[in-house]
């Protein structure tokens, strides 16, 4: 084996890059890096009629969105069709393998029997010794490979330790169809010599796949791989991840609005560890990150824990970006284009908003609905909680702290806390009822950053003319 450490995130092109296979392609991607070696991308594209141009791209942005960057350029299985049938007619001539012209209604029978007698439904071997000069004509047969019918095949895996498989219960696979085509096991094990990959890193739904392979590996007299097989994704509740727990795309995470960063760091957490550590750089989980330290239960998926991890990167990002980020971000809302078209002339604004925007937001869609106020045009829209706080009486006090306002000429936030608190002391009042009237009028909601932060980042003019539309509407 290469002493050069090389993975592979092989996915098939049927549909998006789902979360489980980023978490794969992550760990394949951190083990390489942490040695100095490269990780490959292999496109299993042999199933032509489910393998979509979009769902390549899609895998092939997803990955890059997530900062996994391949070596070279990515292999596609279906080129490599030739090489395949090769192996598979170098098996036949070694008498490894051996032609069956067993039909589908005999296959069907098969089965049938087995189930009937209780023994594990799988192919009988009726070809594997038969004189070939009972084939039938014009009957294109299918090549099977010639597993051992005695023992046992162990994989000494690094996740899953020594794993065991009884021969009897591995049947004769095919490894070549009859129209020519080469099946998966086959295949992935052509490939993988090929490629020279050293490690298989891959979820442990390919458990028994992996016995086959190495049977064909062994036939081969090829060197093995060293395999890893993760345990799969959970929900919170421990059933199979579906779509309520998170089993979405990549880009459908990025639409919602998480950091590529904090997704990768949620990620490694889900089924590995490091001591306590629950925040990392990318350089730490490349320095950190090593097989023996992946648990064999399922991990469980939590968005809180997502949300909450997803919240602190914000909080950490440059402002410049997050503004950036935020125009995607805004086509989630509702009126997203008519806001996004409000962008430029308030970016300014927006930045110096940021640092208290980003406090409260744990998404960008978050982040963009918490500027939605900044991006508003006059008159704004108030919603139904703001609303109830513009009563008449609250309209009248907001009217008396215009006259007040428009008099101030310093436009900052601590002095126009300074301006605010001494209005509330002069009207006998709480500060809350005068601050909450006042961020429902120039915010539309209820819930916001400080008031103050609010006033100093809307301006003087914008302030005054957004507390004047309040008090001149109908209460």
């Amino acid at each position: 084996m290469s002493s050069t450490v090389v993975t592979r995130f092989a996915p098939s092109p049927t549909g998006y890059l789902h979360i489980g296979g980023a978490r794969t392609a992550l760990f394949n991607w951190l083990y390489a890096r942490g040695r100095s070696g490269q990780m490959l991308l292999r496109i299993e594209d042999t199933d032509r009629e489910r393998s979509t141009p979009e769902a390549i791209a899609a895998i092939l942005d997803g990955l890059s969105w997530l900062g996994l960057q391949w070596d070279g350029d990515p292999v596609f299985q279906h080129e490599r069709l030739e090489r395949h049938a090769e192996i598979a007619q170098r098996l036949l001539a070694e008498g490894k393998a051996y032609r069956c012209y067993a039909s589908a209604e005999e296959l069907a029978a098969m089965r049938e029997r087995a189930r009937a007698e209780g023994r594990p439904v799988k192919y009988d071997g009726t070809w594997r010794d038969r004189d070939p000069a009972d084939a039938p004509k014009d009957v294109p047969p299918v090549i099977r490979f010639k597993a051992p019918l005695d023992g046992e095949t162990i994989i000494e895996d690094r996740v899953q330790g020594k794993v065991r498989f009884s021969n009897s219960q591995l049947d004769d696979l095919i490894i070549l169809r009859s129209n020519g085509t080469p099946t998966y096991n086959l295949s992935v094990v052509v490939d993988d010599h090929d490629m020279g990959i050293t490690h298989v890193i891959r979820g442990d739904d390919h458990l028994t796949n992996a016995a086959r392979q190495v049977q064909i590996y062994k036939a081969l007299g090829w060197t093995l791989p060293e395999f890893a097989h993760i345990p799969l994704i959970h929900g919170p509740d421990g059933a199979k991840l579906s779509k309520r727990h998170g089993a979405m795309g990549v880009d459908a995470y990025r639409r919602l609005g998480y950091l590529p960063e904090a997704l990768r760091n949620y990620l490694v957490r889900l089924g590995w560890s490091h001591g306590d550590d629950e925040i990392m750089s990318t350089e730490q989980m490349i320095e950190w990150f090593d097989l023996d330290a992946i648990g064999r239960g399922p991990a469980r998926f939590d968005f809180a824990k997502l949300n909450n991890l997803n919240g602190h990167y914000i909080r950490q990002a440059d402002d410049e970006r997050l503004v950036d980020l935020m125009e995607d971000a805004l086509a989630e809302l509702a009126d997203g284009d008519r806001l996004r078209s409000r962008l430029p002339a308030v970016r300014q604004r927006l930045l110096e908003a940021m640092p208290s925007l980003k406090e409260r937001a744990k998404t960008i869609v978050e982040l963009a609905e918490g500027a939605r106020f900044l991006l508003d045009e006059r008159p704004i829209a108030v919603d139904e909680r703001a609303a109830a706080l513009l009563t008449a009486e609250s309209r009248a006090l907001l009217e008396r702290l215009l006259a007040r306002l428009e008099a101030h000429e310093e436009w900052s936030a601590s002095a126009l806390e300074d301006t605010v608190r001494n209005f509330a002391r002069d009207e006998d009042a709480k500060l809350g009822a005068v601050a909450q009237p006042v961020r429902a009028a120039l915010t539309g909601s209820t819930a916001s950053p400080g008031i103050f932060d609010v006033m100093a980042v809307l301006g003087k003019e914008e302030t005054l003319g957004r507390l004047r539309d309040q008090c001149t509407s109908s209460a």
